[in-house]
């Protein structure tokens, strides 16, 4: 995953934390897991699309599976579809392509709400835990032709208010 999801995961198990690092790659799930391991913690790489239904249940339960249980979910997935050649994602809102929309919407967003949801129960299973969601300054203000990274961002931030009060 990115730097940051690479980041919190390191120091998730720096703190005695097991980590399940999950990413649509596997090499870069492994890559980060491994170094986790040679850090002297503990950690399970997941290949798993975060997108998709089938994705999340495989992160979730596999983290309950291997260790037990969940105590902390960290959303930090992020990633845009191909495109043919020429076509740029930046793009005023009339011209955002359908298939960067939606894949923007149902991985930045969606993919937040499913984890979220299919997280809860097992956290709850344990008296409680953590969920870390990252969004975006982008999520705040808005950015010039990157509309649905917006709308994604900012659907996001208020999806973890909303799941906090609650």
């Amino acid at each position: 995953g990115s730097g940051i999801g690479r980041a919190t995961a390191l120091g998730f198990a720096a703190r005695g934390a097991k980590v399940v690092v999950a990413d649509i790659d596997k090499v870069k799930a492994e890559t980060v897991a491994g170094e986790i391991s040679r850090a002297g913690g503990t950690a399970l790489a997941i290949t798993a699309d975060a997108g998709a239904p089938a994705g999340i249940d495989a992160m979730i339960g596999g983290a309950v599976a291997a260790f037990g249980g969940l105590d902390i979910l960290h959303n930090n997935a992020f990633g845009q579809p191909p495109l043919p050649a020429g076509q740029s994602r930046l793009a005023f809102t009339a011209d955002i392509d359908e298939k960067v929309w939606t894949h923007t919407i149902e991985l930045g967003l969606t993919g937040v709400f499913r984890a979220t949801k299919r997280a809860i129960p097992e956290l709850l299973k344990r008296g409680g835990g953590a969920i870390v969601n990252t969004a975006s300054i982008s999520g705040l203000f808005a950015d010039f032709a990157i509309g649905a990274y917006n709308a994604a961002k900012a659907g996001v931030i208020n999806l973890t208010r909303v799941t906090a009060i609650e």
